[in-house]
């Protein structure tokens, strides 16, 4: 999955040290992340390779390198912006990617405090955002969410989403919502998403889905009751059933979706 990047090393205590030439550096835009192709795979800047004069905040560190969040105009020479990172790799860069974005979009979105409109501040003590005026204090914003394998015997449900982008096969999923309990979340959102009543329920693993700032839950579940899939079709454009010798391979390697489909297909689902 996306942050397994072993024998590297992830660290994320926020620090609060300038950054050295070698740091890495991560320039964020809608265009991308900053990037240059080498014959490894792809590179991020170091500190020292940025023109410009812009601010860092520290972001995190994997095993001994740190890595800088650049605020402002950078550029070096020799890179460009670019989206492909998750498929080009290699791994420990890509997650870097993917977790700098995240946090240039947390940064970006508290500029101003939500509460008077006053400008925002960094703490000096903690990651998070301040208001100097009305003390209001933001966090980095996690949104819980669950990916659901529903199973009935030796089938499991597949579905794809309705008016995306993307056309792959997935499980069903939603985020949780405020008063619930994940297991709850499970059971609503097969319901609403598919009609279809679950019992059962087995947690697999989690992961940090940083690409949507989420953190999901990924649950096996087993039908219980009819198995007719009405779908709720502003989400969803197909719900099928496949048996683990029908069901499709072209699911992203990156996801819990796709590790869960593997787990199916080779019959080691949690029991």
């Amino acid at each position: 999955m996306l942050q397994d990047i072993a024998p590297h090393v992830y660290h994320n205590p926020m620090r609060f040290q300038p950054p050295r030439e070698e740091d890495g550096a991560l320039v964020c835009s809608r265009e991308g992340v900053l990037l240059r192709q080498t014959p490894e795979g792809l590179a991020l800047p170091r500190v020292g390779e940025l023109r410009g004069n812009p601010g860092f905040t520290y972001a995190f560190s994997i095993d001994d390198r740190a890595f800088y969040l650049v605020r402002g105009e950078a550029a070096a020479e020799g890179f460009g912006f670019r989206k492909d990172y998750r498929e080009q790799g290699p791994r420990e860069v890509a997650f870097a990617c993917a977790v700098g974005q995240s946090l240039d979009r947390w940064y970006r979105a508290n500029r101003f405090c939500g509460a008077c409109g006053s400008p925002m501040e960094e703490s000096p003590r903690e990651r998070a955002m301040v208001c100097p005026r009305c003390r209001h204090v933001v966090y980095p914003k996690i949104c819980p969410a669950v990916i659901v394998a529903v199973c009935h015997g030796d089938k499991l449900l597949l579905t794809k989403y309705a008016g995306r982008s993307f056309r792959r096969y997935a499980l069903v999923a939603g985020f949780n919502e405020i008063g619930e309990t994940i297991e709850e979340t499970v059971a609503r959102e097969v319901l609403e998403e598919t009609g279809l009543q679950v019992r059962n329920l087995r947690f697999y693993k989690s992961q940090p889905w940083v690409v949507t700032d989420s953190l999901l839950f990924g649950f096996f579940a087993e039908l219980e009751g009819s198995d007719r899939v009405r779908l709720q079709e502003d989400e969803l454009s197909e719900g099928i059933w496949f048996s683990r010798e029908e069901l499709p391979v072209d699911h992203s390697p990156d996801s819990l979706t796709g590790e869960m489909i593997e787990c199916f297909r080779r019959g080691l689902e949690p029991k």
